[in-house]
């Protein structure tokens, strides 16, 4: 249940309240307030926490690739994908600081979108898997709305 939760918080919950209150306060375009927390939460606190929970091998990915008694392969990979997701993590926890948010959500965000649209057709998915796809696409797509406007208002500027 806890799992639930956090992933709930910080790819929905946690970026909307944050972005609420900034615009409340210090006003701002939506499109880039909500977007710079969406990459702060979604992608920098969501992508840390999974690198830390792979690295130490706590979490579910090397269960998933490996069965019961994931191999020493299994293992490695594990390891391997937790450090990138802490690299990418730590770089979006900087969306808070100009210039960050929009490359820190491209690299994260593309890795959540790509991610969630290759589990979709996973049959059998148990109840974290379902959650972990379309929260992944969630954050994908926000990201994806981020860099496009971005784009537009960098070209019509």
């Amino acid at each position: 249940m806890g799992y639930v939760i956090l992933v709930i918080a910080q790819t929905i919950v946690l970026p909307l309240i944050a972005g609420g209150i900034e615009l409340a306060v210090v006003g701002g375009e939506p499109v880039l307030v909500f977007g710079r927390w969406w990459v702060f939460w979604g992608v920098g606190t969501r992508l840390l926490v999974a690198g830390i929970a792979q690295v130490s091998g706590r979490g579910p990915t090397a269960a998933i690739l490996g069965g019961p008694a994931p191999s020493p392969q299994a293992q490695q990979l594990t390891r391997e994908l937790g450090m990138a997701n802490v690299g990418m993590g730590l770089a979006g926890l900087l969306a808070l600081l100009p210039g960050w948010a929009l490359p820190a959500g491209v690299a994260g965000g593309t890795f959540l979108l790509i991610a969630g649209l290759l589990h979709l057709p996973k049959a059998n998915k148990n109840a974290r898997e379902t959650l972990a796809t379309w929260t992944d696409l969630i954050v994908g797509a926000a990201v994806i709305v981020l860099a496009g406007y971005t784009v537009v208002q960098a070209a019509t500027g």
